[in-house]
């Protein structure tokens, strides 16, 4: 991976450096879908094969952002290996040089730079910022210095990931924790807070959770008590990895019961006129019944595992410190402001700065921060939007080619190799969709949101939280198979119940008023 990101950046390298000194306009970029020329190619019956050539034909450059886009995909499947590799260098070398007598202090300041290369290379939160440096020299070579900066600075937008860093930190805070963790005991209670009894509760309830302060946070959350009630007791591999799948499924579909919480739904809300009563009727109820199957079965199938856990010696439920309740409550307003004005970066980055500020003063009473972790899924989420954006020229045009059967399915695969707040955004610019087909393209945009790491926004979250319980990793193989049948489950109980009809797509009861213009064109 790395040899090919040189290479890419050593053949746009003379292109780059004459860029630095053109002034030149600044060109569209990405090439805008309706500038290709290619609206009638279906009307005059030609396929998705011609539409993406042509489409190749118009702009070169589609072709190599998204081979770039490739690369990064497939270096998610070896970070793992990568920091074995780093791990055992380091580990060699301590050995050497603990034969030497050298201190702590000298093998870390002697460990080769190989090893902090593999390292590096070997963090999946870094992997597609990484290679943003490769889409860089691209554009830059394809273009030109001024039409990257505009693309990077007016055109991707960073909300979503400046959101994350800021509820991430602030679902992570001991209040907050200790909060969450009194009221899913309750649950847990009902079958004596045994792990089992905890799995199920926060399996169940945690994810739900997401249609009210928002994915992100519902999965930090879930994370952090599935790392306190079920990881620290060692789980077999097989019922660590099926956990993890599940936790991913579950907290993709666990944001549909509103329409102001789930980043894919937040991205048609607006356009397709979807409300609250159209969300919870048509999504909400679907979800929870899903979830609870999904958690009954693999429950059944691993109930011998769960019944072989035991409880940590000298564990409790309660706040041994005695979390004032003003505290609690403040976090909680910090809380919602955050979301509240998640769309406002001004607002809920400054009340941020603000808790940061609240959290020095009550130091004592917060336990240890999580913000470093919550930085680095952001940059990976930024790193994944930024490459996300220039995948629309082929996204669109096949999602807009497929029946409503095929469309949930392709959704639900196109959402495994991209985040599905972008599926479900690029389903928008589709002209002439249908209720059933909007349906459809969500339904499959959250249901294949927990089959890899980049299929949606919060999974980061969970995995940069969990995967000090897995040796080596997260495995994407592994991960793909665990959330399989959840997944399943989840697409049977969105299109085998009932779905849509045209007489309830919000947009048909829309009057259309007309405007001066339009009556005087």
């Amino acid at each position: 991976m790395l040899r090919i990101l040189f290479y890419i950046t050593l053949l746009f390298l003379p292109e780059i450096l004459l860029a630095g000194e053109s002034s030149g306009a600044t060109a569209t970029f990405p090439t805008p879908l309706d500038a290709y020329g290619d609206g009638d190619f279906s009307a005059q019956g030609k396929g998705i094969g011609e539409i993406l050539s042509h489409r190749m034909s118009v702009d070169p450059f589609n072709l190599v952002g998204s081979l770039i886009f490739l690369c990064a995909i497939l270096h998610t499947f070896v970070a793992g290996p990568l920091r074995a590799k780093a791990e055992h260098l380091h580990h060699e070398h301590e050995s050497v040089m603990q034969q030497q007598g050298a201190s702590y202090e000298e093998i870390e300041r002697t460990t080769p730079m190989k090893v902090h290369l593999l390292h590096f290379l070997g963090e999946v939160e870094a992997i597609f910022g990484i290679w943003v440096i490769a889409l860089a020299a691209a554009v830059i070579g394809f273009y030109d210095w001024g039409t990257f900066k505009h693309y990077m600075a007016h055109t991707v937008i960073y909300i979503e990931p400046m959101f994350l860093v800021v509820i991430m930190t602030l679902a992570s805070t001991k209040p907050v924790l200790k909060l969450s963790e009194k009221i899913l005991g309750v649950v847990a209670g009902l079958g004596g807070h045994s792990p089992a009894a905890w799995w199920l509760s926060i399996l169940t309830i945690a994810p739900m959770l997401g249609s009210f302060i928002t994915e992100p946070a519902a999965m930090t959350i879930s994370a952090l008590l599935l790392s306190h009630q079920f990881y620290d007791l060692k789980p077999t591999p097989r019922l660590a990895y099926a956990t993890i799948g599940l936790l991913f499924v579950n907290v993709s579909v666990g944001g549909t019961v509103t329409h102001f919480a789930a980043p894919p739904v937040l991205m048609v809300a607006e356009p397709w006129g979807w409300t609250l009563g159209f969300m919870a009727t048509h999504f909400g109820w679907k979800a929870l019944l899903g979830i609870v199957i999904s958690n009954v079965i693999y429950y059944l199938v691993f109930r011998k595992d769960l019944a072989a856990l035991k409880p940590q010696e000298g564990s409790s439920d309660g706040d041994e410190e005695g979390t004032p309740v003003w505290i609690t409550l403040v976090h909680l307003l910090f809380m919602a402001w955050t979301v509240l004005n998640a769309h406002e970066p001004p607002l809920f980055i400054g009340g941020f700065l603000m808790f940061l500020g609240f959290a020095v003063i009550t130091q004592r009473h917060q336990g240890e921060s999580s913000l470093k972790a919550a930085v680095l899924v952001g940059f990976f989420l930024a790193g994944l939007v930024t490459h996300g954006g220039v995948q629309a020229w082929w996204i669109a045009p096949v999602l807009g080619s497929l029946p409503d059967l095929l469309l949930m399915i392709g959704a639900t695969i196109l959402t495994a190799f991209n985040d599905n707040a972008a599926i479900t955004f690029l389903s928008t610019m589709v002209p002439g969709f249908t209720i059933t087909a909007k349906y459809a393209v969500v339904a499959g945009a959250v249901t294949g949101g927990g089959l890899t790491v980049i299929a949606n926004a919060p999974n980061p979250a969970g995995q940069s939280i969990l995967q000090k319980y897995f040796p080596g990793g997260v495995n994407p193989g592994k991960l793909a198979l665990s959330a399989l049948i959840p997944t399943i489950i989840m697409g049977l109980c969105f299109m085998g119940l009932p779905t849509v009809s045209e007489e309830s797509d919000p947009q048909r009861h829309k009057v259309s008023v007309p405007t001066e213009s339009s009556e005087s064109g």
